[in-house]
């Protein structure tokens, strides 16, 4: 990714985030920055320089209101929500905003017919349960989610593991049956609400996040701080979060690690991808522009 579109990307980002922000106050739901954009918006008032995308977290019952009012007022619009579903598996945990009018297609989805715009992800909280037994219950049954939702061979996660989801994955072949178990594999991992909880974790960020536990008081609601030219949402207690999740947030990472974190196989920020991608024979294909000497 050039410096340029670097910066253009953020822009796009921060288009999309005040948008998603603005929905959500009109339906009176909670969300906020976390991750990446959270530290941007303490230790830089907007975005890291150096990164890419910005990602919110909502509370487990306001994410599934947001999957069902955007679907019936703004789909049809420039924002469209995606997320897994009986016919489609985008290889995500959760829902993401995309960007029709832009065009960035990951390695990982090269086979999902979906829109492929920049991103924008949204992540639910779930209740930490207080019972060690019911706590073990509940991370075994978010990696099964995360198994068969995703349907990807896990990375960094150890040579153990990526042998056993490999072998699950090869057992099960069906869509249909990998469809059943990680809806009901979520049934079971969101059994306890955050009322009922003192804490809370986030189960849709991979294995090293979905251990962490938060008190509940970090997320009882959202600050507005300012974000560029802008003003968007963190917790309350972003600063035990950020602590908790990342260390010493403050302190820099080294230079060589200053880099964008979501590289695209194909990214155009200045045209639609319903204009420059088509999908056939199950994989996306680039439709070719038309040379300028064609009439």
């Amino acid at each position: 990714m050039t410096d340029e579109e670097l910066k253009k990307i953020q822009k796009i980002s921060l288009r999309m985030a005040e948008e998603f922000y603005a929905f959500c106050e009109s339906h009176q739901l909670t969300c906020y920055l976390c991750g990446g954009g959270c530290i941007g918006a303490v230790r830089n008032a907007g975005m890291i320089p150096w990164d890419d995308d910005l990602d919110f977290f909502m509370p487990r019952k306001d994410y599934e209101t947001v999957l069902r009012l955007w679907k019936e007022e703004r789909n049809e619009g420039r924002y469209f929500l995606e997320t897994a579903s009986r016919d489609m598996v985008p290889h995500t945990l959760f829902f993401k905003i995309r960007d029709r009018e832009t065009t960035c297609i990951y390695d990982e989805q090269q086979d999902v017919n979906t829109v492929h715009g920049v991103a924008l992800d949204v992540l639910p909280l779930d209740g930490y349960p207080s019972r060690r037994l019911d706590r073990m219950k509940q991370v075994a049954w978010a990696c099964v989610y995360s198994l068969f939702r995703a349907q990807l061979i896990p990375r960094n996660h150890g040579r153990v593991y990526a042998i056993v989801s490999r072998v699950l994955l090869s057992l099960v072949r069906s869509r249909e049956i990998r469809y059943r178990i990680w809806r009901y594999a979520e049934k079971q991992m969101t059994k306890f609400p955050i009322d009922a909880c003192e804490g809370v974790t986030e189960l849709c960020s991979g294995l090293k996040y979905m251990k962490n536990y938060y008190p509940k008081g970090i997320f009882a609601k959202a600050l507005r701080v300012p974000f560029e030219n802008t003003f968007l949402p963190v917790p309350i207690g972003y600063d035990a979060y950020l602590r908790i999740a990342f260390g010493d947030y403050m302190k820099l990472p080294p230079e060589n690690a200053r880099i964008p974190h979501h590289d695209a196989g194909y990214l155009d920020l200045d045209v639609g991808c319903a204009s420059r991608v088509t999908f056939k024979n199950g994989k996306v294909c680039l439709v070719q522009e038309a040379s300028k000497n064609d009439d």
